[in-house]
């Protein structure tokens, strides 16, 4: 008589798992569960033995001790093959285990919500789960691992037709070993945060392995002869481009998801309506507004030439009559990113000629959480991490370092200029109005010459405007081209050796000017 399939089942995400469990017993397998997870199946009428009763061992310490046990572990690992796993398994009473359902407690989870306590972050490190899915991952040659809901369908329906084989198993310990590594990971980031030095500083981990997984392949990379791909964390932040959905539109392109993550970055930094215009991860146009078709129309003005195939980027729903206005003659944008879109206007940008089908509409959450996260850089041989520079703008430590003090006007747009120019290449510097980008110098090797390119964007407009510099102005010049161009208020961070002469140029010139206190460096 043919002995029965067991399957032995333990999950913290019970998504799917009745129906996935009751295909399992209509195929003879004998379930072994524990805990919730028993319960949940018997609740749900389908037969189940206790881990406890088979193993004739109690849970205990709250469950933190239920499968560590020799009987459940040899079922695991027991190659029955083998004459002497065989012979051991039946002298002490070791069933085989054919199928291990397992995922793991919801470590990343439970530290991403805010204010969670340190002991309540350790309870979520499972230990039972890990070991469970690392001992059938080990042994795939008899034993599949089924570690993620959305396995459930394809692993039933091959048992259900006679092809779960070794390929199938070998498949799934893969996905099993990269649960289990990026498991481990998270737990190693968390406790190195939470780790400091004798001076409080958190200490950087000494080892460092992010693991991402595939999102897409690309067509290529920055250029066509370049292959690329878009890999993204396993539990990336909500209002991270890894969670943004494509609501209608092309296929992404490597450049676009560049575009669109700069401009998600900037109109985050902004509570009032707000639009801003990419090209090449630049700013080239940007405003706030009482409302989004304002915003987005004067960002659009500040340079309509660069704006040719650039990417949009919105804080607020698009409503129909921005819709209405990004339709217009004459432009051509490639994609577009916002926190949601009107019916009407989704109407709008997926049936006007041009649109349809080709423009990129890309949605996704703005919230004030998620900033200050690791960014990471990729150099020959290495990787380069720091903070992430886009914490909320702190203007309690700006001075005003010349005798002339800003009017209420100068004051709104140097910190708006402030705002933007954090986000444009360096050297930086940004040329403002009226809370409208008029030109940016950006990627330049000198300062004076992003002065000039962005005095020559900005034209007659500059008369009346600011300036912000990322990065102090080290010789007078930058400011003395600035007021050539009309512009009456400067901001920048302050501290070079020669800022008593760059103070009494903004004198002479009677203009205004704060320094910060912080730099932007973006390369």
């Amino acid at each position: 008589m043919e002995q029965p399939k067991r399957a032995l089942v333990s999950v913290s995400n019970k998504q799917g798992l009745d129906i996935f469990v009751r295909g399992l017993t209509d195929l003879g397998f004998e379930i072994l569960s524990t805990g919730g997870t028993r319960r949940f199946l018997e609740d749900a009428g389908i037969p189940v033995v206790d881990v406890a009763s088979y193993t004739e061992f109690p849970e205990m310490m709250d469950g933190r001790v239920k499968t560590l046990h020799p009987r459940v572990h040899g079922g695991i690992l027991g190659r029955p093959t083998l004459e002497s796993d065989a012979a051991a398994m039946s002298e002490h009473g070791i069933i085989p285990i054919q199928l291990v359902v397992v995922n793991l407690y919801p470590f990343e989870e439970t530290i991403a919500k805010p204010d969670v306590s340190i002991p309540e972050a350790i309870e979520q490190i499972d230990i039972g789960g890990p070991s469970m899915v690392r001992s059938a991952a080990k042994n795939h040659a008899h034993v599949g691992i089924v570690t993620c809901p959305s396995q459930y369908a394809a692993v039933l329906q091959s048992l259900q037709n006679g092809s779960f084989n070794d390929i199938s198993r070998r498949k799934l310990a893969a996905a099993a070993f990269e649960l289990t590594a990026s498991y481990d990971q998270a737990i190693a980031r968390y406790m190195a945060a939470i780790t400091s030095d004798a001076n409080g500083n958190s200490v950087w981990p000494a080892t460092f392995s992010p693991l991402l997984k595939l999102e897409s392949s690309l067509r290529y990379g920055e250029n066509p002869h370049q292959k690329a791909a878009f890999y993204v964390e396993s539990s990336p932040h909500p209002t991270s481009l890894a969670c943004a959905t494509k609501l209608n539109g092309k296929e992404l392109s490597y450049n676009n998801l560049m575009d669109l993550d700069a401009a998600r970055a900037i109109v985050a930094d902004f509570s009032e309506p707000a639009s801003c215009i990419i090209k090449h991860t630049n700013p080239c146009g940007c405003a706030v507004a009482t409302d989004l078709s304002a915003a987005f129309t004067n960002a659009y003005a500040g340079d309509p030439v660069s704006a040719f195939g650039s990417i949009v980027g919105f804080n607020r729903t698009v409503d129909e009559a921005t819709a209405e206005v990004m339709c217009e003659p004459g432009r051509f944008i490639e994609a577009v990113i916002a926190p949601g879109y009107d019916p009407a206007a989704l109407e709008i940008l997926t049936t006007r000629p041009k649109w349809k089908k080709n423009v990129r509409l890309m949605q996704v959450q703005f919230t004030t959480s998620g900033r200050g996260a690791a960014d990471y850089r990729r150099v020959s041989g290495g990787l380069l991490v720091q903070d992430r520079d886009d914490k909320f703008q702190d203007n309690s430590e700006w001075t005003i370092a010349t005798k002339r003090q800003p009017s209420t006007t100068e004051a709104a747009d140097l910190r708006f200029a402030w705002a933007v120019c954090r986000h444009v290449k360096s050297n930086a510097i940004v040329f403002a109005k009226d809370n409208m980008l008029l030109g940016a110098g950006a990627g330049q090797m000198s300062r004076l010459d992003s002065s000039f390119i962005a005095a020559m964007k900005a034209g007659d407009r500059a008369t009346g405007g600011v300036v912000a510099s990322d990065a102090f102005f080290p010789f007078r010049d930058g400011v003395d081209e600035a007021a050539k161009a009309g512009i009456r208020a400067v901001i920048q961070p302050g501290g070079s050796r020669n800022d008593k002469e760059v103070i009494a140029a903004c004198d002479e010139h009677d203009m205004t000017m704060i320094f910060t206190g912080r730099r932007h460096f973006r390369h």
